[in-house]
Order: C-alpha cells, then sequence, then structure tokens
C-alpha cells in the first residue's frame, strides 16, 4: 500500500504545474459535491415517492369529481327518462289492456324523440326496458315507436346483473362489463345504469328494469390521464370487487386489490398506502367516488419510481458535468494565466542547452515570475559573454593544437623523402634522383600551396600517387596503386595529408614487411548518407590484435615507438576538425593486409576557405 502512495506521491510531483492547478481546483469542485450526491442518493427515492404520491393525490382530486360527473349525467339521463308522461303512464297507472292504447298517443311520440335524441348524445349509446310479461301479447315489443326500447324480460335472464337484482334488494346498480351479456355489450355499451320497478297489468305487479348504456371508454380515458408515470394503473372497483373501468386491463389484474381493504385502508391512512403485490413494491391510493359507492384506485410500482429517481440523478450529474466543464476551462484559463509565463521563462531556458541564449521581452508585470524573468535576462547576459570568451579562448586553442598536429606531420614526410633521394643520390642514379626531386617538387607545391590546410580528393589522391612513385623509385616498383575513386567524390574537400600518412604507414609497415616486399594499394570511396567514407586497403603483413586496438590512441602511439604517431595525428586532426563520429578506423587480417576507413563529412571544395575550417557544430 505503500508502494502505491509512493508512486501516487511521484506521478503528482512529476506533473505540470498548470496540471497541479487544474487537478486541485477539479477536485475542490468534484469531491464536495460527489460525497453530498451519495448522501442523499438514499434519500431522493423518498423524496421522489413523497413527491409523485403528492402530485397523484392532486391530480386524482381532481380526476374524481369529472368521473362523478359523468356518473351524474348518467342518473340524470336515466331520471329525465322516467321523468316521461308515457314512462308515468305505463308504470304508474293500473291497466288490463297489454298497452295498445297507449301507443296512439302523442305522449308515445314524444317519449320516443325524447330517448332518439338522448341516445345521439356521446354521452347514452342505448336504452333498453326489460318488462315481465308475455310478448306476443304486448305491442310494445314491436311497434315501431317502441320496439328499439321495450323488450321481454327473457333477454335480460342469464345476465350476471340480472341474478344480482334477484337475490339482493338493490334498486339500482351500475354495472361493468362483465355484468352485462354479450348482446348487450354487443349492441349497447359495456357500461350500464340498471334500475328495478314494477308495473301493475291485469291486477298483478310485475317486474321491469330500465337499463341505461354508456362506454367505458370515457372513464378509462380520464383514468390514462389521471396517471402521471409510465408502468402505474388507474382502475375504479365497485363493492364487489369488479373493475368497472382501466387504464390497462392487464396491470389492473396485476395490481387488482380487495375492496374490504382498500375501504378499510382508506379510513385508516392519508389515502395511500404501501403493499408487496408478486414481490413488487407498489404504493395505493386511493379516492372515493361516493354516488356509486366506487373506489378509484392508482397504483405506482415502485420499478418506475426507482427509474424517475435515477432520470433525476442523471439530470442531475448531467447539470453538475456542465458546471463541471465550465469549472475545468474556468480553472485551466487560470492555471494557464499562472504557468503560462512560468512556461516561457523554461522554453527560454530549455534553449540554453542547445547553445541558444536569447533574453526575454521585459516583464509586464513585476510579481514573483517578473523577478524571475529580470533574473533570467541578467544570467543570460553573463552567460553569452562568458560562452563568447570561452568560445574565443577555444578557438585558438583548437588553431594552435591543428597546427602543431599539422607541423608534426610535414617534417615526418619529408626527412623519408629527402632520405631516399639521398640513397638514390648515392647510388649514382642522377636521373631518378632528378625525377624524385621534381616529384617531390610537385608533392609540396600540392602540400603547401596558398597555406591551405584543405585540399581536394582529387589533389589528396594525385598527391599520394606521387607519393608512391617516388616510394617506388626507391623500391624498383614494387607497389602497385590502384585508385578507384568515383569522379563526383573528387572535388569534395578534405584535410591536406589525410591519405599519405596512412599510404606510407601501408608501405613501410605493411608491404615492404612482406617476404617478397612487394603489394598492392587500393584507394577507393563512396557516399554514405551525407558523409563520405574513404577505404586505403593493402595486402602486406597486417596488424597484430594487441597493436590494432591501440593504433588510434595515445598509448598506441607511446608502444610502437612513435611510428603510428602520423596515423594518430591524421585521426587527432579529423576529429579535432569535424567531431568525434569523425576520423580513422582500422581493421586488419595478420599476414593478410590492412584496411583503413576514412570518414569526412561530406562538403564540397570552396576556393575561398579560410586556413582552418569552421569547428564542428558551429
Amino acid at each position: 500500500m505503500s508502494h502505491i502512495f509512493t508512486r501516487i506521491r511521484h506521478s503528482y510531483g512529476d506533473m505540470k504545474l498548470e496540471s497541479k492547478f487544474t487537478l486541485v481546483l477539479l477536485l475542490t469542485a468534484t469531491v464536495p459535491v460527489i460525497m453530498m450526491a451519495c448522501f442523499f442518493y438514499g434519500k431522493l427515492y423518498d423524496m421522489v415517492v413523497s413527491y409523485t404520491i403528492r402530485q397523484e393525490q392532486d391530480t386524482s382530486a381532481q380526476t374524481a369529481p369529472y368521473i362523478e360527473d359523468l356518473v351524474q349525467q348518467i342518473i340524470d339521463a336515466h331520471d329525465g327518462i322516467t321523468d316521461q308522461e308515457f314512462f308515468q303512464i305505463l308504470f304508474h297507472q293500473p291497466v288490463n289492456s297489454p298497452f295498445q292504447m297507449f301507443l296512439d298517443t302523442n305522449d308515445a311520440q314524444y317519449f320516443h324523440e325524447y330517448v332518439e335524441n338522448l341516445i345521439d348524445s356521446d354521452m347514452i349509446s342505448g336504452l333498453q326496458i326489460y318488462m315481465d310479461f308475455p310478448p306476443q301479447s304486448v305491442r310494445l315489443f314491436s311497434d315501431d315507436l317502441t320496439k328499439d326500447y321495450f323488450s321481454p324480460m327473457s333477454k335480460a335472464r342469464g345476465t350476471y346483473w340480472y341474478g344480482i337484482f334477484q337475490g339482493t334488494q338493490q334498486s339500482s346498480l351500475f354495472c361493468p362489463a362483465f355484468y352485462l351479456g354479450e348482446r348487450e355489450k354487443k349492441k349497447y355499451g359495456d357500461l350500464a345504469y340498471i334500475t328495478s320497478t314494477t308495473f301493475y297489468y291485469q291486477g298483478k305487479a310485475r317486474q321491469a328494469y330500465i337499463a341505461l348504456y354508456s362506454s367505458s371508454d370515457y372513464l378509462s380515458d380520464m383514468l390514462k390521464d389521471n396517471l402521471t408515470i409510465d408502468g402505474s394503473v388507474s382502475y375504479i372497483i365497485n363493492d364487489r370487487n369488479a373493475v368497472v373501468a382501466s387504464s390497462d386491463i392487464s396491470l389492473s389484474g396485476i395490481y387488482l386489490l380487495d375492496y374490504d381493504t382498500i375501504e378499510e385502508s382508506f379510513m385508516s391512512s392519508n389515502n395511500f398506502i404501501e403493499r408487496n403485490i408478486l414481490d413488487t413494491t407498489v404504493y395505493a391510493g386511493f379516492y372515493n367516488i361516493k354516488q356509486p359507492e366506487w373506489f378509484m384506485v392508482t397504483v405506482l410500482p415502485s420499478g418506475p419510481l426507482i427509474h424517475q429517481s435515477n432520470a433525476i440523478m442523471v439530470q442531475y450529474v448531467l447539470m453538475y458535468l456542465g458546471f463541471l466543464v465550465f469549472a475545468l476551462v474556468l480553472a485551466h484559463f487560470m492555471s494557464h494565466s499562472i504557468t503560462n509565463r512560468i512556461s516561457s521563462v523554461i522554453h527560454q531556458m530549455s534553449k540554453v542547452r542547445k547553445g541558444t541564449l536569447s533574453p526575454m521581452d521585459s516583464p509586464e508585470y513585476h510579481d514573483e515570475i517578473g523577478d524571475l524573468i529580470d533574473t533570467y535576462n541578467y544570467m543570460t547576459r553573463k552567460m553569452d559573454q562568458l560562452m563568447t570568451d570561452q568560445a574565443k579562448a577555444a578557438e585558438e586553442l583548437r588553431i594552435a593544437e591543428f597546427r602543431s598536429l599539422q607541423a608534426q606531420i610535414n617534417p615526418h614526410f619529408l626527412y623519408n623523402t629527402m632520405d631516399m633521394i639521398n640513397w638514390l643520390a648515392q647510388q649514382g642514379r642522377t636521373d631518378e634522383v632528378s625525377r624524385a626531386v621534381q616529384s617531390l617538387s610537385r608533392f609540396y607545391k600540392l602540400t603547401l600551396s596558398r597555406k591551405q590546410s584543405i585540399s581536394t580528393i582529387y589533389r589528396e589522391a594525385e598527391h599520394v600517387s606521387i607519393y608512391l612513385q617516388i616510394q617506388n623509385m626507391r623500391y624498383h616498383d614494387s607497389i602497385t596503386f590502384v585508385s578507384d575513386i568515383p569522379d563526383e567524390l573528387m572535388e569534395y574537400q578534405i584535410p591536406k595529408l589525410t591519405l599519405q600518412p596512412i599510404i606510407e604507414n601501408s608501405v613501410l609497415h605493411g608491404i615492404l614487411e612482406t617476404a617478397d616486399k612487394t603489394g598492392t594499394i587500393v584507394l577507393t570511396g563512396w557516399m554514405e548518407d551525407s558523409d563520405i567514407v574513404l577505404l586505403i586497403s593493402d595486402d602486406g603483413i597486417g596488424i597484430a590484435t594487441e597493436q590494432l586496438a591501440t593504433i588510434l590512441s595515445d598509448e598506441g602511439v607511446s608502444s610502437s615507438g612513435g611510428t603510428n604517431i602520423a596515423v594518430y595525428n591524421t585521426h587527432r586532426r579529423l576529429q579535432i576538425l569535424y567531431g568525434p563520429d569523425y576520423g580513422l578506423s582500422y581493421t586488419s587480417n595478420p599476414g593478410h593486409g590492412t584496411e583503413v576507413e576514412i570518414r569526412i563529412p561530406a562538403r564540397k571544395h570552396s576556393a575561398t576557405l579560410e586556413s582552418i575550417p569552421p569547428l564542428y557544430g558551429k
């Protein structure tokens, strides 16, 4: 665990200052809000339930009067029918004839027109008056004015509502769909208000039922409008536990509550109770429809409430994320305003690593960062002066070292050449002495002309060719020289006396050390990326492995008794001029020969070259 904290601490410590400021501001804005959200999330569900129940209560309180008004309209329509003169004559005056005499009156016509207008309205969909006497003797069931509204009692028998009237003392009944017969539902409507009455015919009291039909769709639409959340259901139940109307038949079947339970809960609670139905917590609210003694029940499952609370939380989170984005932008702007000037100082300081010293503009604000900029500008000026002085001293030292090395090479070759001419003179070979002097003259003309230290590969190749001519004069043409440098490399620059010491080493310590004192030297070259590589190979005796490892070092010079000094000085010259990536590299196979690779940068020769080329890296 401590290792994890250590890594976190180091990661934080390595962060950019701007990121640290932003992170601190972000944590300051985030952590308290997240803690509050976690604390209130558990209470949010109770708050949503309480709010939804209160909202549902308010909606039910507004919906219930509309339902009561609809019921009252049906009752009023029923009362309007029973108040008709024709109805009063039929049901309140004892008669002995089968009512034929009443059909010829104006009252029958008025009754027909009234009922017809009533049925044409949106509320009432049908009327049936069931009378208990033989149909063949009653003209009411066949006359054009009454046949649509009067039916024999036989058509009512077998229905659920007929059984209720027969088994109870009820005089009126609001009937849901399953109380009615199929004929009634199909022809008139699935909701009916039915009352019981009697009439006297031929001295005997007979039973009659007035059924006024309507559609439960009116109630269902009101119940659907009563709902405030998805997944809930609202239904109307009567005292026989029958569903009169529902916003969703299937859901009302699942969440059906007993009428007695509802009534008891209605009397003892605040119109809402919590129940567990099919392992689901639900909240049920009640509202009493007084006229037919119905209850309007609204059931709210916990699932949609949880979803609603989650939706509120999501809205809260989205709002907070929007605030957080704004806070991040603000934090970034504020931190950037602080760190931007620090970053500019760091950027300027990073240029110092690349050798560029440039002061910054004078600070506009003189706070801590402004003081830092002033201090940096002072340091820059002082460092620039010190670097200028150091570069001047280094350049002077480099030129002195270069000339010292050059001075060591020239006398060394001159000594060896004069020794050869002296030997020829002692032999009396005057013609060869003459040619040797001419070659030596050309040799030094190439070496010392215009006092420049940089030549071309072409001139250096000519230079070593002349050198080998002189050596062959001494050693009876025992050395074969092959120059195979591409023409396109000939005009590239190379320091003077770069090839000659290596060729000389190949002759004196390679070929002339063989048994027959003969051999071949091959000079070739190629372009490699932005460098030129020259390769000098010979088939001399080669170099021992232990000597090869130190040939280009001070150790190799001291251990060889000075025989490697010209090669070492050539290697040092190239590194002084061009850098540590350039110079000589040796490979040798003892007994078979040696290869020397010379690597220099590819630079075209210019007639205006100074005596000493610019220091590498400049």
